[in-house]
């Protein structure tokens, strides 16, 4: 019985691997070109998250995992994000002027529209395409911004870390993401290439009216 019971094991830990392995390749493709099963594969890696985070720690950079995750995510979701109807775009606080003016609250950053950095620009963009911005300083505001309307869509802006975590935690809340990622890293002084914004917002604007 024991022997089994181990070859079992030993069975499902080699499906396991190999399937692990097949959507490792299918998200690295992703990056690139369009690939099938898109949102099987994604559901693959997000199970098998934690050992693949520290095998790529151990061999790699933890960022590609989480880059290709997006990617991937992201031809999964591209259709039914085209879908939704309330949408929100969610975005980091490090992406604004060093001496910004605005205040904090649960939501995140109540911008004023001062000029000074993009935020200006976004939330102006935001409310033409239909979106409300909410400027975050962290993963942890995202529950007090999903409590605010009965959101169905979240557009995501941020480092591949923070977009991979945050589209695992909406998954379980019936949003759909779409993530941007930025240009640079870091807790101040970072940015977006802002025409992969309005690239996204054109491309679900268009998507929706047909």
């Amino acid at each position: 019985m024991y022997r089994l019971l181990g070859e079992i094991i030993t069975v499902l830990i080699l499906i396991s691997v190999v399937l692990a392995a097949i959507a490792l390749a299918v998200s690295r493709l992703s990056v690139n070109r369009n690939v099938w099963l898109a949102g099987f594969f994604a559901g693959v890696l997000d199970f098998f998250y934690l050992p693949l985070k520290f095998f790529f720690f151990r061999l790699s950079d933890t960022k590609v995992l989480d880059k290709w995750m997006v990617s991937l995510k992201n031809i999964a979701n591209e259709n039914k994000f085209a879908k939704t109807k309330n949408r929100m775009i969610i975005a980091p606080h490090c992406m604004r002027f060093l001496e910004c003016p605005a205040s904090s609250a649960r939501t995140g950053i109540q911008c004023i529209s001062c000029g000074k950095c993009v935020f200006a620009k976004l939330k102006e963009d935001a409310a033409r395409f239909g979106y409300r911005l909410y400027i975050v300083t962290g993963s942890s505001f995202v529950k007090h911004v999903i409590k605010e309307e009965n959101y169905d869509g979240a557009l995501l802006i941020a480092c591949d870390y923070e977009l991979n975590k945050v589209m695992m935690g909406l998954k379980g809340k019936n949003i759909v993401t779409y993530g941007i990622p930025m240009s640079n890293d870091g807790c101040f002084n970072t940015g977006v290439e802002y025409w992969k914004v309005l690239q996204a917002l054109e491309m679900f604007s268009d998507k929706s009216n047909h």
